[in-house]
């Protein structure tokens, strides 16, 4: 059985990407932090043991694209049309995951996918983020609807979530917690928590003159 990563994301272009880190970042700073935060959570998707790796991007490629990606482009439409379209492209058991939470590893990567191999159709697994967001949902096939009726990017968006997927007779299992990059505050605390990634790298000088 074919386990797979889907990766949704943005290509890292000023006054697109991290805007609620400007202030005190400037967009071309905010960019250079989503780059890097893009190229950690690639690599960790790289290096763990998914049998296929997908990027749904808004945008084009760039240098921060590791090699043995299958690279579509996102629909158009509301997050949740995004998502439900980027998993079209999936074909089997699949963790899908965005590119705000650099510190990812590859080993809960491989967790999370162990989670939706290990039980049968009805096991689904979701990754809640500090904000109240989620960070990762796996599933071990795709079910029509999975999006429906859920608010995206709000403090209940992981509860609701969890509850459609309930609803849709799926056994949610938890992934841990993970914090998010959405402001300066996020920043430092994702920094100080993953120091050797290239987004801690870029942040510690940015975050040092904001301050």
């Amino acid at each position: 059985m074919r386990t797979q990563v889907l990766v949704v994301a943005k290509e890292p272009v000023p006054g697109r990407v991290k805007t609620r880190l400007c202030p005190p970042l400037t967009p071309a700073e905010a960019a250079r932090v989503a780059a890097a935060a893009l190229a950690d959570t690639l690599d960790a998707v790289a290096r763990c043991g998914a049998g296929r790796r997908i990027l749904a991007l808004d945008g084009r490629p760039g240098p921060w694209l590791p090699a043995g990606f299958d690279v579509v482009p996102q629909a158009h439409g509301s997050l949740g049309d995004r998502l439900a379209a980027a998993w079209s492209h999936v074909d089997g058991p699949c963790v899908q995951i965005g590119m705000d939470t650099p510190q990812l590893t590859p080993t809960l990567l491989d967790h999370a996918l162990s989670l939706v191999t290990g039980g049968d159709a009805r096991t689904a697994a979701l990754g809640p983020a500090a904000d109240g967001g989620w960070w990762a949902l796996g599933l071990r096939r795709w079910r029509r609807g999975v999006f429906d009726g859920v608010p995206m990017s709000t403090a209940q968006t992981a509860a609701r979530q969890r509850d459609r997927l309930t609803a849709l007779g799926l056994t949610v299992t938890p992934l841990p917690v993970l914090r998010d990059i959405d402001t300066a505050d996020d920043a430092a605390a994702v920094a100080a928590a993953a120091p050797s990634t290239r987004t801690a790298a870029v942040l510690r000088p940015l975050l040092t003159v904001a301050r």
